[in-house]
This record gives C-alpha cells, sequence and structure tokens, in this order.
C-alpha cells in the first residue's frame, strides 16, 4: 500500500464530500485528522476496534469547524474497522496527527 494514495483519497472524499471510507488505511489517516482537529490523545500503536470505540466517543462531543471537518465526522461514523492491522496503518495516523497541508491534495 502506498500511504500518499490513503492521505490523497480522505482529502479528496473530504472536500468532494461523495464517498465513504474504504478501508482501514483510510480509517487511520482519517482517526490522524481528528486527533489534530479536536486534540484528543490516540495512541499511535492503537488497533483497529478500539480505535473506533475511541473516535465514536470524540465525534459525539466534538462539534465539527468546517464542512470537510463535518463530512470527516460522517465519514468515521459510518465506518466499521476490521481487525486487520500493519505497520503503515500506524503511519498513516502519526501523518494525521502532523497534518500541515489540510484538506490540499500533494504530489509527493
Amino acid at each position: 500500500m502506498v500511504t500518499s494514495i490513503a492521505r490523497q483519497s480522505v482529502i479528496i472524499k473530504c472536500n468532494m464530500q461523495k464517498s465513504v471510507l474504504t478501508g482501514n488505511y483510510e480509517f487511520y489517516y482519517a482517526a490522524g485528522l481528528i486527533a489534530k482537529l479536536s486534540g484528543v490523545e490516540i495512541s499511535d500503536d492503537i488497533k483497529p476496534i478500539e480505535l473506533g470505540k475511541l473516535l465514536h466517543q470524540e465525534i459525539e462531543k466534538t462539534e465539527p469547524k468546517d464542512e470537510q471537518e463535518k463530512y470527516l465526522f460522517s465519514m468515521l461514523k459510518d465506518y466499521k474497522p476490521t481487525d486487520e492491522y500493519d505497520e503503515q496503518m500506524k503511519e498513516l495516523l502519526l501523518w494525521g496527527k502532523g497534518e500541515q497541508y489540510l484538506w490540499t491534495v500533494t504530489i509527493l
């Protein structure tokens, strides 16, 4: 998996507001964005099911600041993570947490 593809997919979906998360890779990048946007602490090694529960709790008590964030919340509410986990998911979580170009697709 090329991690930049998962990143770009989430950003495009939030900007276009036309799709859903399609796998744990996108889920982990989106979770990193939630950590960045809301300030919630997410362990770097959190497993998918636990992460899903944490995000649902946080989303319920956080008000989105714009349309992209609102759609990000919506995609995360609807996504059901699988048990699948690997190091690239951790990489995507960290990338989302430190995202510098929010809502911007860049070619790396």
